[in-house]
């Protein structure tokens, strides 16, 4: 089945590909650890061998159809980003203080136009999955809503909500026309209505309701971002938020949360600041009245105190036992002030902490190993210069969103049976990289994690980045190719009938040096 306007899906190769004489490959893999002189082989879109090129088979060292090179270059498995605003792509620097610049109502209105599914126009998502699919991105776009408006006791504008109806079917629908629960798939979906200051309790009970009826939906939300997000909270429910996603059901190992920068806050570095009134339980504004019919407080053995705000052993213990987990945003969250995350209390207590880039509003770089290594440099912020190693980051770049999103035993590791996801930077030879022959897989967060593109990316077995060069942005004729197959609704792209496309490109030129 084809799907015009969101494109069509690119077949997996069938071909191999060898990445030969890699100077340093951190595999992720906790039995093959990192390797010197090492090589991968490829076999459609699976990783077939890893190791040493002198325990290379030798029936692989001369069957590859296509090679390369990675003499002075460190390869990874392909980084996984868990949390990223797509829309904002076109809000870079615009979130500059007020005196300087006043856009909040623009960005409404370009929210509004290009959220998935906001308004009345659905098929957004549509376009995002068309647009990924161009790329050969590995996708898990989320299917995000806001019902809940000023006028109803949420924060959003009035005019970006939807009806809660339409959001569930429209989930429906994305779940029917484009998730792929199949192992190595492409594209999965995720539900996630946007936060709990923006949708009622009754949707969040919906959509996770909806997403288990399917296996491999998964949940994400926001929680726990900052301040705000704390007194909102305790202001509605009475409680904390380990309460909270209990209540609406979003405690399992299905959901991950981004930020969760209040989660297991200690009280010295929290200031809480407490409404005039004592008890929440009032109702001093009109808006507090109709929020307590529209998120009506659930009977919950938690009584509402200061100590709440405090050090919470339990929530660290439901996190860790139900498998829940969390994509860490260090460039957002400190670009909005918002705090710095408690990462290390949430790998000693045993929870799944990824990586994400959030929002161009709020992370302007966008750039996964930049956030990696602010990771590291804000754990060790307070004093503990155990905080966070470099080596703890690119496992949370990898296996820690692989993770999140549930392909644990898929991808975020270059060993055998796992996905052909691979990235390679080029060290030798860079300015950026002089000097740091001690350690050159630590070169790429510490001395240059923006130095430049990467220079080669395979996803799912194809070559997508070569030399730098993103391939579906060079005017090559694959691009056009699916281009027409959306408009006609023809069969997915093959290297069969790509004619001379980026497949057969490789084809003719199968052995690259760099």
């Amino acid at each position: 089945m084809s799907f015009p306007r969101a494109g069509v899906p690119r077949a997996p190769p069938n071909h191999t590909l060898f990445i030969r004489d890699i100077s340093y490959l951190a595999t992720q893999n906790d039995a093959l650890g990192e390797i010197t002189q090492a090589g991968i082989f490829i076999r459609g879109n699976v990783i077939e061998w890893v190791g040493k090129m002198s325990d290379l088979p030798p029936e692989l060292a001369e069957s590859a159809d296509n090679v390369i090179d990675g003499k002075g270059h460190v390869f990874l498995p392909g980084l996984v980003n868990t949390h990223a605003h797509m829309f904002q792509a076109l809000n870079r620097c615009m979130a500059q203080p007020p005196a300087q610049r006043d856009d909040g109502p623009a960005a409404s209105r370009l929210a509004q136009d290009a959220v998935p599914g906001v308004g009345s126009t659905h098929g957004r998502l549509d376009d995002t999955i068309r647009a990924a699919r161009v790329l050969g991105l590995r996708f898990h776009p989320v299917r995000g809503g806001m019902s809940a408006g000023v006028s109803r006791g949420g924060i959003a504008p009035d005019s970006v909500v939807e009806l809660e109806t339409d959001i569930l079917d429209d989930m429906r629908r994305c779940i029917r026309e484009f998730h792929d629960n199949s192992r190595l798939s492409m594209l999965r979906v995720s539900l996630g209505p946007a936060s709990q200051k923006t949708v009622t309790n009754e949707l969040m009970l919906s959509a996770a309701r909806l997403a288990r009826e399917h296996p491999g939906v998964r949940l994400h939300t926001h929680l726990a971002e900052n301040q705000e997000d704390i007194e909102y909270t305790e202001r509605l429910y009475g409680y904390r938020f380990g309460p909270y996603i209990s209540t609406v059901e979003w405690d399992k190992c299905d959901c991950w949360f981004a930020h969760c920068v209040k989660i297991f806050c200690s009280p010295l570095h929290l200031t809480v600041r407490f409404q005039s009134y004592t008890s929440y339980d009032a109702q001093p504004t009109e808006t507090h009245a109709r929020t307590q019919k529209l998120f009506p407080r659930p009977t919950y053995n938690q009584p509402t105190n200061r100590n709440n705000y405090q050090l919470n052993e339990s929530e660290r213990a439901l996190f860790a036992e139900r498998g829940i987990g969390v994509a860490h945003c260090p460039s957002s969250n400190t670009r909005l002030a918002s705090g710095i995350a408690p990462v290390r209390a949430m790998l000693d207590a045993g929870v799944n902490v990824g990586l994400g880039v959030d929002g161009a509003c709020s992370s302007d770089a966008q750039s996964l190993l930049a956030e990696a290594r602010l990771a590291v440099l804000l754990q060790r912020a307070g004093g503990d210069p155990r905080g966070l190693g470099v080596r703890e980051a690119l496992r949370m770049a990898t296996r820690g969103g692989a993770a999140n999103l549930g392909r644990q035993q898929e991808v975020g590791q270059l060993a055998p049976g796992f996905a052909a996801d691979v990235v390679g930077f080029k060290v030798a030879g860079k300015l950026a990289f002089a000097g740091t022959v001690a350690d050159p897989v630590a070169a790429l967060l510490l001395c240059a994690p923006d130095a430049g593109p990467v220079n080669w990316s395979i996803i799912d077995g194809h070559v997508v980045v070569r030399e730098g060069v993103l391939l579906a942005a060079d005017g090559n004729l694959w691009v056009r190719h699916e281009a027409a197959a959306a408009v006609t609704g023809t069969a997915a792209v093959s290297d069969d009938n790509v004619g001379e496309g980026v497949n057969n490109f490789v084809r003719l030129r199968p052995r690259w040096k760099t």
